[in-house]
């Protein structure tokens, strides 16, 4: 669950973008918006390259999948808006004459577009004032969640590159029969600026019944308000 005070978003499962074909997200995510009257929020990021699966012929490369994630996000983009004509790397979108293509959604000019991002790496954070928000990551060298510290210099180096108002999604895990310790959690995050509470459990595995019960659980006891 995406939680901000009482607002909810729909919609912010993560995508591996440069793994997927970026019209069909685009196509889904703009269904998703007119579903939803425009609640929708589109969150991609690299994708994880070590799946445990075995060789699924993806691309892995760190260079290679950065590049298809900013193409990706271009044609996205340019489709919302109405543009036909979109991609110049791996793909090259357009549309065959005669053809009626119409893929934007109730929110204009796009959906929102969350993007997970490296604190600190300059290619990483210029990705992000392309988009409309942030999941941030620190360095796989610090292996540690982002403090409030974190958010605080992260918000305020987004709030001087020009006046958007960027999203700061914060991840994590809150107990569904503690209120008061998911109140302490997110609390002093978003007294340092973030904006969104992301629920997560990413531990295996993910579909045990116990797993399933945890979620369960979770999503009945609503979400860690910050509010008095």
């Amino acid at each position: 669950m995406a939680v901000r005070t009482e607002r909810i978003r729909l919609g912010t499962m993560l995508t591996p973008l440069p793994w997927r074909r970026p019209w069909k997200v685009a196509s889904q995510a703009a269904t998703l918006d007119r579903l939803s009257a425009g609640r929708a929020v589109l969150a991609v990021g690299l994708g994880w390259a070590e799946s445990g699966i075995g060789d699924l012929r993806d691309v892995t490369g760190l260079a290679e999948r950065a590049r298809l994630l900013d193409e990706g996000i271009d044609i996205i983009d340019a489709l919302w808006r109405g543009d036909p004509k979109a991609g110049v790397d791996r793909y090259r979108v357009e549309l065959t004459p005669g053809h009626v293509f119409d893929l934007r959604p109730v929110q204009q000019p796009r959906v929102p577009i969350w993007v997970v991002g490296a604190w600190l790496r300059p290619k990483s954070m210029q990705r992000i004032l392309r988009c409309d928000g942030i999941l941030p990551v620190l360095s796989a060298r610090e292996r540690r969640p982002l403090a409030p510290s974190d958010v605080r210099e992260l918000a305020g180096w987004l709030n001087a590159q020009d006046e958007r108002q960027y999203d700061i999604v914060i991840e994590g895990a809150t107990p569904p029969d503690g209120p008061e310790i998911a109140r302490a959690t997110v609390r002093p995050l978003a007294d340092a600026g973030a904006t969104w509470w992301l629920e997560a459990r990413w531990d295996l595995p993910h579909h045990s019944p116990e797993r399933m019960r945890q979620v369960a659980d979770r999503l009945a006891a609503g979400p860690p308000l910050v509010g008095n």
